[in-house]
C-alpha cells in the first residue's frame, strides 16, 4: 500500500484515466513496483518508456505477455527481467493492456 501511495503523485502528473489506480493496485500486488515505476527508469524501464517503444507495433501485447511471464534481458539493457509465473496470464494481460495505452 505504501508503494501505491508513492505512485499518487504520478498518477496526478497525467490525465488521469479510469483504470489507472485498480491498474497501479494490481501491479503492486503483483510486484512489478519492485522494478518499474509509471515515469522513472528503477531498475526495469519506465512503463511510460515502454509504452513510447512498442507504439503502433500490433504484435507488441502478445510478445510482452510472454515476456513478462518468461522473464528475458537484453531489450533495455544488461539487467534481466525475472520471470513472473507467479502472476496469473489473465493478470499479466491486463496490465501490459495498460502500460501500452499510457501516453
Amino acid at each position: 500500500m505504501r508503494r501505491l501511495a508513492c505512485l499518487l503523485p504520478l498518477l496526478l502528473a497525467t490525465p488521469a484515466r479510469a483504470d489507472d489506480a485498480a491498474m497501479l493496485e494490481l501491479a503492486d500486488k503483483s510486484r512489478c513496483t519492485t522494478c518499474h515505476d509509471v515515469h522513472e527508469k528503477v531498475t526495469g524501464p519506465a512503463w511510460t518508456d515502454v509504452a513510447k517503444r512498442y507504439r503502433g507495433d500490433a504484435g507488441a501485447l502478445e510478445r510482452l505477455v510472454v515476456k513478462v511471464r518468461e522473464g528475458g534481458s537484453g531489450n533495455w539493457g544488461d539487467v534481466p527481467m525475472s520471470p513472473n509465473k507467479r502472476v496469473s496470464e489473465a493478470n499479466i494481460r491486463k496490465l501490459v493492456t495498460w502500460i501500452l495505452a499510457l501516453k
